[in-house]
């Protein structure tokens, strides 16, 4: 009888403990994960995010389950978060339990040693100098360098019926504005060497950037990677042009060489390629849909035109020369209101990626090691309780600075992008003198929106420019 008792006693002990077990770890009550729904096995919810506009796949989500939901696109489990206190948490108080990811394939295409994909030291290190060669004492030479691109695009515009976008960035254009000024600002004088090379293997890089990741013969990704190798070997005769000359440059690439612990060729080639190729999408984008608001808007653009023109008559009356200044930019607050605006509007960035390096509880929900987790911009620049009446195009809103975290189109914390104020920079010259000099009119009504993946007119806004009489 006593054996009995003793048996039973060990095997109600095995299953309280068998039941504690699973009920704690290591101390802690098991969460849940957050609610939601993960669509059809791999493909997830992938059609639905990309197939209308996200506002209202995001804005679905929230109504049902709230700020924290699950789902799964592209091919991966992921967290959405769409609260200004989630995102803060995620990509600055606790960016450490967040790291950086994006798909394999495009680490290959743009380089594994790139800024994007790494934190800890070395990503703070490329941080910095970045920024050494982007912020704006170090830009202020090469304002008259951007203006007279700036120039130089808007007279090749000039009668002619073009598709904004593609003006803009596209590398196959002569007179892309976006792409020639990341090349200047990343490679200085050097590229204009290897300007038509350059343009040609970014053309098929950019061709093969979401292709299929099959490296054989004859496929766009092949393609790509052998423009990619092409990239490499451009950006090694640079190098070795410039320590054969042993000159002093204040461009990135400068800033790269310069580095007293030493990069080595491969880091320096692969953070070039990468930052080139995303410097043009959303700089493009950005102009293209200033000039859809602007366009739209008539009253702001009048108050652009008669600032801008304001400080030419400036420089005219002061005997000061005609080319544009780092000081000129500064005087341009209505034009840099149209800007923010315009970013919080078209939310370029819809969301952006993170994947959780541990197992982290949020909200009282679970976010399991190897998911990733999508702050969603979109979401929080829309939001009414962030700016009213969100889907109204109103600059004057900036007059006022926004609640703290609802405003982040360039990210947050550590990883937003280091160079947002040459993006700005290239921006404001070009609307001085497109505003002051030029007239545009949109070809088709302009209520439609394409994504790829970023947010864009539909057609990529065909407009009209002509010179003003």
């Amino acid at each position: 009888m006593e054996f009995i008792s003793l048996c039973f006693l060990i095997f109600s002990s095995f299953f309280l403990l068998n039941y504690l077990l699973k009920f704690f770890s290591f101390g802690q009550v098991k969460l849940p994960l957050p609610p939601g729904t993960m669509g059809w096995p791999y493909i997830g919810e992938t059609f639905q995010l990309y197939s209308q506009n996200p506002n209202t796949f995001f804005a679905s989500k929230v109504k049902k389950y709230g700020s924290v939901f699950k789902t799964h696109i592209l091919g991966c489990r992921c967290v959405m978060i769409s609260s200004p206190e989630a995102a803060k948490l995620v990509l600055v108080s606790k960016a450490h339990l967040f790291k950086p990811t994006f798909p394999a394939s495009k680490e290959r295409m743009l380089g594994k040693q790139a800024i994007f994909f790494h934190q800890g030291d070395y990503h703070t290190k490329l941080r910095k100098l970045v920024l050494r060669a982007f912020l704006p004492n170090s830009i202020r030479n090469i304002v008259p360098d951007i203006e007279s691109i700036a120039i130089k695009s808007l007279q090749s515009w000039e009668g002619n019926l073009i598709t904004t976008f593609q003006e803009m960035k596209t590398v196959c254009c002569s007179n892309s504005y976006a792409f020639n000024v990341a090349l200047l600002s990343i490679l200085g004088k050097d590229e204009v060497l290897y300007r038509e090379d350059l343009k040609r293997c970014y053309y098929n890089l950019e061709k093969g950037y979401n292709s299929m990741p099959i490296n054989l013969p004859g496929t766009l990704f092949h393609k790509a990677m052998k423009a990619r190798k092409e990239l490499a070997n451009i950006l090694a005769k640079i190098l070795s042009l410039r320590r054969e000359l042993k000159q002093n440059h204040t461009d990135l690439l400068g800033s790269f060489m310069g580095d007293s612990e030493g990069l080595t060729d491969e880091q320096i080639a692969d953070n070039i390629i990468g930052v080139i190729f995303a410097a043009r999408d959303t700089t493009a984008s950005i102009l293209t849909w200033i000039l859809k608001y602007l366009a739209e808007n008539p009253s702001v653009l009048q108050s652009v035109t008669e600032e801008q023109e304001a400080i030419m008559k400036l420089k005219e009356n002061s005997g000061d020369d005609k080319v544009l200044n780092l000081t000129d930019t500064k005087r341009m607050p209505i034009t840099t209101r149209v800007i923010q605006e315009t970013l919080r509007v078209a939310s370029i960035l819809s969301f952006t990626f993170r994947e959780a390096v541990e197992d982290v509880e949020f909200n009282g929900y679970l976010i399991p090691k190897g998911w990733k987790v999508l702050p969603l911009f979109r979401n929080i620049h829309h939001s009414p309780d962030n700016f009213p009446e969100p889907e109204k195009f109103d600059p004057s809103r900036f007059e006022v600075a926004p609640k703290p975290n609802t405003f982040m189109p360039f990210g947050n914390g550590i990883h937003s992008c280091p160079g947002n104020e040459l993006a700005k920079m290239e921006i404001l010259v070009l609307l001085h003198h497109l505003t002051t000099k030029y007239r545009w009119s949109l070809m088709a009504p302009q209520n439609g929106i394409q994504y790829g993946p970023f947010p864009l007119p539909q057609n990529g806004l065909p407009i009209k420019i002509t010179l003003k009489r």
